[in-house]
């Protein structure tokens, strides 16, 4: 009779452990880095030029410039001739490459 219990404890334990086994669940993160930096923007080569070549009066602001940036209203920007989407500035002696429409940095010049 102990035989007969022991087979049938050994049954029992065999058939109720797949139910114990342990599950593993992997789970994969993705991170995504954000800037701050707007797209590279293809600027014309005479767009460049005007600007370097131009002296206008330098605002102080304080910190440092980024692309994607926003001016405050209080900078003012110049058209540049025959090139309605960009506009210039100097700021802390740089000349700044300008969306005029949102005025938005798009290069700094040094």
């Amino acid at each position: 009779m102990r035989t007969a219990l022991l087979a049938a404890s050994t049954a029992a334990i065999a058939l109720a452990a797949p139910t114990f086994a342990q599950t593993t669940t992997t789970t994969t993160t993705t991170v995504v880095e954000e800037t701050t930096a707007a797209p590279v923007v293809e600027i014309p080569g005479t767009v460049r030029t005007y600007v370097v070549e131009q002296a206008q009066p330098s605002v102080t602001l304080e910190g440092r410039l980024v692309r994607g940036e926003i001016l405050p209203d209080t900078v003012e920007y110049y058209d540049i001739p025959e090139e309605p989407d960009y506009a210039y500035t100097v700021v802390n002696n740089q000349r700044v490459l300008v969306r005029p429409s949102t005025r938005e940095i798009i290069e700094i010049y040094e």
